[in-house]
């Protein structure tokens, strides 16, 4: 197992550290020109705080990495973001990019999103690995079973064991750690978003819509009614169309065809665009552990549709 150690925005890690239950950050790159490929899901991400204070002081499981457009981005985490509104996270992306804030302007970013965040208190904080030097802008990946990496990784675990503040990630079991399955059952909602938008190559599984804005994480079975945050209980929809599948009119059969209710007609007098959809396949991941569950279609359509 790896662990990274991220270079972090005093004021994000503040802002954070200072709210209760928060279940899931966003850990922001403000250039949407890199990807992230230091870590596996379920592997720790670390948070070093900017020097003066070169000190370790929390952190969180890797989930999923994404180029973000940033109004994506507050939709899915909004203050999980480490800021208080979408126009002081655009601020200080000028800040950071060196350009004049504009509010028209959906700057692309790169979002680390990270699961189960703690945030140790001062008198926890570790003091940085002295191989991590100033000049390191990002951060840096360790190998978590041997010399540096172990020794920090033990540090942590002593911080966490010590406090029993410090954070939700104390619950988890240990088999978490490095357990891509696991995290992925252990979605938030944003992350849920993000990962079902990306999974779905940013386009409606039903009508093949790829104007990002009317696009929707839809639950297959919502977690109102005992569903949760997974991928395999997720479909990338038009908000259209997540409106009429999430009140019965459309759904999804265990064999991925859609059904349009006759309902949708009676009661409305109206549909025709949508019995169009009748009888089509719709678009699945290529991997089979990334498609909607049968059983949750299965609920869906014995459960929601109206037939």
């Amino acid at each position: 197992m790896n662990l990274y150690v991220g270079i972090t925005d005093n004021d994000w890690f503040r802002f954070l550290s200072a709210r209760q239950g928060v279940d899931e950050v966003n850990f922001w790159q403000p250039s949407g020109s890199r990807t992230f490929r230091a870590l596996n899901p379920g592997d720790p991400f670390l948070f070093k705080l900017h020097h003066p204070e070169n000190f370790i002081v929390g952190g969180g499981t890797f989930a999923h990495f994404s180029l973000c457009p940033v109004e994506l981005a507050w939709e899915a985490f909004e203050e999980k973001n480490g800021v208080a509104s979408l126009d002081a996270m655009r601020a200080r992306l000028a800040r950071y990019r060196r350009v004049a804030p504009d509010p028209r302007d959906n700057y692309v970013i790169g979002c680390i999103i990270l699961r189960d965040p703690f945030f140790l208190p001062r008198e926890r904080w570790i003091p940085a690995p002295s191989d991590l030097k100033k000049n390191v802008v990002q951060g840096k990946t360790y190998d978590a079973s041997v010399g540096t990496g172990w020794e920090l990784w033990h540090a942590v675990q002593e911080g966490l064991r010590a406090d029993p503040t410090a954070g939700a990630v104390r619950e988890i079991p240990g088999e978490m750690w490095g357990d891509p399955r696991l995290v992925r059952q252990r979605l938030g909602q944003g992350a849920f978003r993000v990962l079902v938008t990306d999974t779905y190559e940013r386009r409606c599984a039903i009508t093949r819509e790829k104007a990002l804005p009317v696009l929707q994480a839809a639950h297959i079975q919502p977690v109102t009614d005992h569903g949760s945050h997974r991928l395999d209980n997720g479909l990338l929809l038009r908000s259209d169309v997540h409106t009429l599948f999430d009140r019965g009119y459309l759904t999804v059969t265990p064999d991925y065809v859609v059904r349009v209710s006759r309902r949708l007609k009676d009661d409305f007098d109206n549909g025709e665009h949508y019995y169009q959809l009748q009888g089509s396949q719709i678009w699945r991941p290529p991997r089979e552990e990334d498609r909607p569950n049968r059983a949750f279609l299965e609920w869906h359509h014995g459960t929601v549709f109206r037939g």
